[in-house]
């Protein structure tokens, strides 16, 4: 049975350093290992600093892929990305090679072990009418064509309440049910090695906010003014990540350096907040949770935890 580690946590909680740790030790062991990325920023060429990937030394120690591998005019779907990690991790086994997963986006993770529905697609005057609604005129359609699904979302969540508005109104069927028709997991296939890193909030937060300082010396506005000279679409994914709006608005001269690094701050400490929340509380119960801060010690003790559980 092939077998995968999974290293998972919010951004900024130290996965990355515990994942090449385990790949260093396993290689010192004799078995070849990879590190795959799991997080959604990381996948673009265009962001290595705004998006913490690994550096070019570390990259060329031990494998690594699906980093830097889409352009900026790209996109990637968690549905896309289930499928490149799948292949990967076929091609990993083959060879006799642990695949370590790596990142913090809880729905590429999710997909990649649970599968992905196989929802049809949705007839676009159907899906114009219902966006054209407004929320609370959404949320009440909702309410009377599927209450389960109208129950589960916010009344303010316009996304949400959009799209499964459409869904049940195009298919007959609430977006529920077509989410238990799931396809592709891999969850009952591998032996899996997992650690969810939950370090102290407080901690967290002060290490995102040295983290932000550090790149904004560090050549993550530079990152954006090229993006900006290529004139990359404001829709492209990449313009989404976290620090690319604010070091426009700097570059623009809507903020200055102090309030763009604050909005930084402020958007990677609310969304490390959420990543916090869907991992304590949406991850398998049976996944390890890796509560305090991340140390030398600390790595080590974890190294040979989840050395034990993929050679043993």
């Amino acid at each position: 049975m092939p077998r995968v580690a999974c290293i998972a946590g919010p951004t900024a909680s130290g996965k990355s350093a515990l994942a090449l740790a385990l790949a260093r030790a396993l290689c010192a062991q004799g078995q070849a290992a990879a590190i795959v990325n799991a997080d959604a920023s990381q996948v673009y060429a265009d962001i290595p600093i705004l998006s913490a990937a690994p550096i070019i030394a570390e990259q060329a120690e031990v494998p690594h892929h699906l980093f830097g591998h889409v352009a900026a005019s790209g996109s990637m779907s968690a549905a896309q990305w289930a499928a490149e990690a799948r292949a990967i991790l076929s091609d990993c086994a083959a060879r006799g090679v642990v695949a370590i997963l790596v990142g913090g986006t809880g729905l590429y993770i999710r997909t990649l072990f649970d599968g992905i529905s196989d929802m049809p697609p949705i007839d676009p005057a159907v899906r114009a009418a219902v966006r054209a609604m407004p929320v609370d005129a959404a949320y009440a359609a909702l309410q009377a064509a599927d209450a389960a699904g109208a129950a589960a979302l916010h009344p303010h969540d316009s996304a949400r309440i959009a799209r499964a508005l459409e869904v049940v109104r195009a298919t007959g069927q609430p977006i529920g049910a077509w989410r238990a028709k799931k396809m592709g997991g891999i969850g009952g296939t591998i032996r899996l090695a997992s650690t969810i890193l939950l370090p102290p909030r407080d901690w967290l937060r002060a290490r995102i906010a040295t983290r932000v300082e550090a790149m904004w010396h560090g050549g993550a506005v530079a990152e954006v003014a090229a993006l900006l000279a290529r004139k990359a679409a404001p829709s492209a994914g990449v313009m989404r990540a976290i620090g690319v709006p604010q070091i426009a608005a700097y570059l623009s001269d809507e903020y200055d350096a102090a309030a763009a690094k604050a909005a930084m701050i402020a958007a990677t400490q609310q969304y490390a907040k959420r990543q916090y929340t869907w991992f304590r509380n949406q991850s398998p119960s049976e996944w390890a949770r890796l509560e305090t801060l991340l140390n030398d010690d600390v790595i080590a003790i974890n190294v040979i935890k989840l050395q034990s559980l993929l050679l043993t």
